[in-house]
């Protein structure tokens, strides 16, 4: 397959240079025998094994232990969205009238009648794209497993896909973006794990078939409605324009609001119920994506599975997922993500909680994926030095795993494959956290109970898949996260009390076994520390160089 990819990008860049009618016959040949082989090509085989594709079966699922160890994972949120490095979900609110992203385009790129979002695939490159480097350096950040977007809402595959002739191999950067991100990946003993997004593209991308309702080309309709035919003469000809932007049907209610798909997210509230035409061939890019690429981490941004309820294949990828990973005793060494599950459904997947964490410690493992910035990359995060800091990062993490959860982080990759100055300085400083007190956060499980402090009277509800993220009162000096492994207990102090002393009401001397010893981890001495009928008091060092958060191992 690699050797077959590197001719193919080779080709690709000799006749980008072309600029004559021969070269635009043979893409045009080329794309048109894509489109013809993804039309005809036959339905992706099943993995047989223990799992079947309903609740009943799934609900056998247990999370692997590695996944419990590894607690902390890096995102590549990355794909032809951040070409205009204005942000998320670009491709669909290009389409909104007046709105930023669509202003952003009629003066960078055309107007959506003429220049749509096909034209900004074909204009992402990923220049500069280094999979290896990166995937060094979130290593030595501390990640223990990375995550690479496979499609977006966008529809567009970053792999090697049959079932999908508008895919990364064929346009934009001509590269097998997921086989690079694998193979850095495996080379670092991370396990590796794709997102799927392109469930959502029918209503998603709703907002193509429109057209201004006022200035000088009112009336005149957006890309999104163009047919194979009407792409004679152009750069895309031979393509469908329909296998990407999916717009052979009518519009959902509320089309027209660029908020409204988000009470629609479960195909109900008057959504377009989805043809099975479209069902069969999510079912086949997803099914072959991961039979081709085996990740061990499979990541949905839907209610519970893709396009659930009105469909069954988002069950036959999870069982198929998990029968691929299935061991000798019927298990699975696989992790799937599915959001706003119901009690069932959390026993049949791990739970995933999008900008947010949960207020207590949760009985299954789960997670949550956030961002340092924007999912998609937006250079304005860097002009203005507006990212997530190191600290913000490190706080939240201790505050997960306390509850049982692991943090998936999203480093938002600009159009050239790079991540810019400032993440790189903020993936650093949590790596150097990481190497000192990594023993805190790594194969820990919960204590009797998450933490103390004055935070926990101030916790905000989850809000749909998540979004309570910086909604209570931020962590401080008062504040203690626990994690425990075996007998060892651990305590994170968020900051430097005033008088330089820790005091734990959880470990009082009448709720607690005595306390033999205290370490600061990173530090070269035993603490001092009285335990008495009101609390464990310990007393730091002075000195102490400013820290994230301070750990203490009490055994």
């Amino acid at each position: 397959m690699t050797s077959t990819l590197n001719r193919r990008h080779l080709l690709a860049l000799a006749g980008a240079a072309s600029t004559g009618p021969a070269f635009a016959q043979s893409q045009a040949q080329s794309f048109a025998a894509a489109t013809a082989a993804a039309a005809t090509a036959p339905d992706e085989p099943l993995q047989p094994g223990p799992f079947q594709p309903s609740w009943e079966s799934l609900g056998s699922y247990q999370t692997p232990e590695w996944f419990r160890d590894a607690k902390f994972g890096i995102w590549a949120h990355w794909g032809p969205q951040c070409e205009p490095e204005v942000g998320d979900w670009y491709a669909r609110e290009m389409y909104f009238e007046g709105q930023p992203k669509y202003r952003h385009h009629t003066a960078t790129y055309g107007h959506p009648s003429q220049v749509g979002f096909k034209d900004v695939i074909r204009r992402w490159k990923a220049a500069r794209w280094q999979p290896d480097e990166l995937l060094a350096l979130y290593k030595q950040a501390g990640a223990r497993y990375f995550m690479a977007l496979a499609n977006h809402h966008d529809n567009f595959d970053l792999y090697d896909s049959r079932h999908q002739p508008w895919n990364a191999t064929r346009l934009g950067p001509q590269r097998d973006l997921i086989g690079g991100w694998a193979a850095a990946a495996r080379a670092q003993g991370l396990p590796f794990g794709v997102s799927v997004h392109a469930a959502h593209a029918w209503t998603w991308y709703e907002a193509a078939q429109g057209a201004d309702r006022q200035g000088p080309l009112a009336g005149k309709p957006y890309d999104g409605s163009l047919r194979l035919q009407d792409g004679k003469g152009q750069w895309w000809e031979g393509l469908d324009p329909q296998d990407l932007y999916a717009q052979n049907h009518p519009r959902s209610a509320n089309a027209d609001k660029p908020n409204g798909i988000h009470s629609q997210w479960n195909w109900g509230n008057g959504a377009t119920v989805p043809s099975s035409a479209y069902c069969r061939k999510f079912l086949n890019r997803t099914v072959e994506l991961l039979s081709r690429y085996r990740p061990e981490l499979l990541y949905f941004d839907d209610t519970a599975l893709p396009l659930w309820p009105v469909s069954d294949v988002g069950l036959k990828v999870a069982a198929h997922f998990y029968n691929l990973h299935a061991t000798r005793q019927g298990a699975t060494q696989a992790v799937l993500f599915g959001k706003i599950l119901d009690e069932q459904q959390r026993r049949c997947m791990v739970w995933d909680i999008e900008r947010g964490q949960s207020n207590a410690i949760e009985p299954l493992p789960w997670q949550t994926d956030t961002c340092l910035g924007d999912w998609h990359y937006d250079s304005r995060l860097l002009r203005e030095h507006k990212y997530k800091s190191a600290n913000t990062v490190i706080h939240t993490l201790i505050d997960i795993v306390s509850k049982n959860g692991n943090l998936l982080l999203n480093v938002p990759v600009n159009r050239d494959g790079q991540i810019d100055a400032d993440e790189r300085r903020i993936v650093g400083e949590i790596g150097a956290w990481m190497r000192v007190n990594g023993e805190s956060i790594y194969g820990t499980r919960p204590w009797t109970r998450f933490g103390e402090g004055p935070s926990l009277a101030d916790s905000a509800p989850l809000q749909g898949p998540g979004f309570n993220e910086g909604k209570g009162k931020p962590l401080g000096a008062q504040d203690l996260r626990f994690t425990a492994r075996g007998d060892t207990l651990y305590a994170s102090v968020f900051g430097l009390p005033a008088d330089g002393q820790v005091r734990i009401e959880s470990l009082a001397g009448k709720a607690h076994r005595p306390v033999q010893r205290i370490d600061l981890l990173g530090g070269a001495e035993k603490l001092r520390f009285r335990q008495d009928a009101e609390a464990l008091t310990v007393t730091l060092p002075a000195g102490l160089a400013p820290s994230p958060a301070y750990v203490l191992r009490i055994v």
